[in-house]
């Protein structure tokens, strides 16, 4: 026995009628086989394989509305503290009233800490004994544990300190006899 096969006719001139068509047909399911695609499956329709082109469903590539768009980037970076604590120093007269906003001002809020300045140590002291109050309004209006603790401060005394380091020690006297 011999190991020839029976040669196969490529030559278009070799193939009549249907052999010739059958050919065809192999030779572009081969080609497409080459370039990955799989010739014969049946297309879906809908969904397009493409992504670089649009259809009528909605697709990451849709406009957004800005608030929507701020609201996941803020909730992507992790800055919802950030931003409640903005909006309680923003919003405070609102928040606790013309009258307490008329007389105090909020410094900062960092980790649930609020520290108020009162305009004088009278104001001072009745902030003091509304602070249960202001922070149950607090936990209402901006939600709870956004503020957990607030701090009261006096009017600013005179400060005689200058410059970045400080001397411990009795502070500013008469140096002269």
């Amino acid at each position: 026995m011999s190991d020839e096969r029976p040669a196969e006719p490529s030559e278009p001139e070799d193939l009549k009628g249907p052999d010739l068509a059958r050919a065809a047909l192999s030779r572009a399911r081969a080609a497409a086989r080459a370039k990955g695609l799989s010739p014969g499956a049946p297309r879906t329709r809908g969904r397009r394989s493409d992504p670089a082109r649009s259809s009528s469903g909605p697709d990451g590539r849709d406009p957004v509305p800005f608030g929507a768009m701020i609201r996941r980037l803020v909730a992507e970076r992790g800055w919802e503290e950030t931003t409640t604590a903005a909006g309680v120093l923003a919003n405070w007269d609102r928040l606790v009233g013309p009258e307490i906003a008329d007389h105090c001002r909020p410094v900062s809020l960092t980790e649930g800490e609020l520290v108020l300045v009162a305009e004088s140590s009278a104001w001072a002291t009745q902030l003091r004994l509304l602070t249960r109050t202001m922070a149950k309004r607090l936990a209402e209006q901006v939600g709870d544990g956004v503020v957990s603790t607030i701090v009261v401060r006096g009017p600013a005394q005179a400060d005689w300190r200058k410059g970045p380091r400080r001397v411990q020690g009795r502070g500013p006297r008469d140096t002269y006899g």
